[in-house]
């Protein structure tokens, strides 16, 4: 069985304090130095830069690029398999794709979750592609490793949602008749089929095209309007049609009834990462009664999805670290339900952004331990 880490990382007060031009403090120079020794890198070069009291718009690009390399090489020595940065370089998952776009206006800041805030933009214009967003950082990150990699994309769906629209829906002149509502609904399905077709599509081909062998496509929002999961699905069919790549899916926080029957109609997607551990109890066992989280694991089986699943096994939203035999029973529970190891891959249940370093380690370590267990007890 192979893992993977979903996304995010916390970004270390290092990477922060200097993208916002603030004083370090000397705890700050110290935590560079010490993970460096834990990871193995030579952080001189780093604090050499985090030292000087002006710096340069290349500095602080070496400082985004060295904190990539901190995130890798966390990932690898936790042991996960199929391995990216942490999105070390990214500002936000949506605020990085939106900021890169065409026609969008920031206009503020929302509370997503966990006391995470990310700012909204507004659509004024017809969204258009203005450069390969994550192409140069996945560049970067393809040198420093030997491991497969994923890359985590914000996808055209979740874009739309979390973006105001000023744009089409001005083409909606019946406000509050019936033909009003059904003009917005047209409006809103082709701004988010645009975002697709000429924003997120490039994106990935660019991606593709360097090398690129994995994307996952991350849609938080998709069950938020359950009548609109049809147009997630058209939405990811769209921005993903004629590329040859292995793309998944990662959806969180969200009431996965609500995506059937319609992801049959998903055409490329090879594997739904989703949250489990945080809805699961943390007894031993596998048993349906042990496994509460893990339920709707049969309805993949009942409606006969196809594809893998990135399974959640470790809970994101808390530093209670899962023991190995509870990610093991997890696993093996998930593999009953699915019939064959080779379509489970363990995951924590979402990016680790909201948890501290060391927890996050922690987490992902044993995320790998526990799926070692499992294989052994398969064996």
């Amino acid at each position: 069985m192979h893992t993977h880490e979903i996304g995010s990382l916390a970004k270390p007060e290092w990477r922060v304090k200097s993208a916002r031009g603030l004083k370090l403090t000397p705890k700050d120079i110290y935590d560079a130095e010490e993970w460096g020794r834990k990871l193995g890198i030579d952080s001189q070069p780093l604090i050499s830069l985090l030292k000087k009291d002006k710096k340069s718009s290349e500095d602080l690009k070496e400082i985004r690029c060295i904190s990539s390399l901190y995130g890798l090489r966390l990932i690898e020595k936790a042991g996960i398999d199929i391995v990216y940065d942490g999105e070390q370089q990214r500002s936000e998952m949506y605020h990085e794709a939106a900021s890169h776009t065409g026609g969008i206006k920031f206009y503020g800041s929302v509370r997503s979750f966990d006391n995470k805030y990310y700012k909204k933009g507004a659509c004024l214009g017809q969204p258009s592609f203005i450069g390969a967003y994550h192409l140069q950082e996945f560049k970067q990150i393809a040198a420093m490793t030997n491991r497969p990699l994923k890359v985590p994309i914000t996808g055209a769906y979740t874009f739309g949602d979390w973006s105001y629209d000023e744009f089409y829906t001005k083409r909606s002149f019946a406000i509050g008749t019936s033909q009003g509502r059904s003009d917005r609904r047209l409006a809103r399905r082709q701004f988010i089929l645009d975002v697709a077709r000429r924003v997120i599509k490039p994106n990935i081909e660019a991606l593709v095209k360097a090398g690129a062998t994995w994307v996952q496509i991350d849609e938080p929002a998709v069950t938020s309007h359950p009548e609109e999961v049809p147009l997630f699905v058209e939405s990811f069919n769209a921005s993903t049609e004629g590329i040859k790549c292995m793309f998944s899916v990662h959806i969180c926080f969200s009431d996965y009834t609500k995506l059937f029957p319609h992801i049959k109609k998903l055409k490329s997607c090879s594997q739904y990462a989703l949250e489990f551990a945080n809805r699961d109890s943390r007894k031993l066992g596998t048993k349906d009664s042990d496994r509460p989280g893990y339920q709707v694991l049969k309805l993949f089986r009942q409606h006969r999805i196809p594809g893998a699943i990135g399974l959640g096994v470790t809970d994101i939203h808390t530093d209670f670290l899962e023991s190995p035999e509870l990610v093991r029973d997890r696993i093996l529970y998930a593999v009953k339900v699915m019939g064959d190891p080779r379509l489970v891959f363990p995951t924590p249940d979402c990016g680790l952004r909201t948890r501290s370093i060391p927890i996050a380690f922690e987490k992902m370590k044993r995320t790998v331990d526990g799926t070692r267990l499992a294989e052994a007890r398969l064996a």
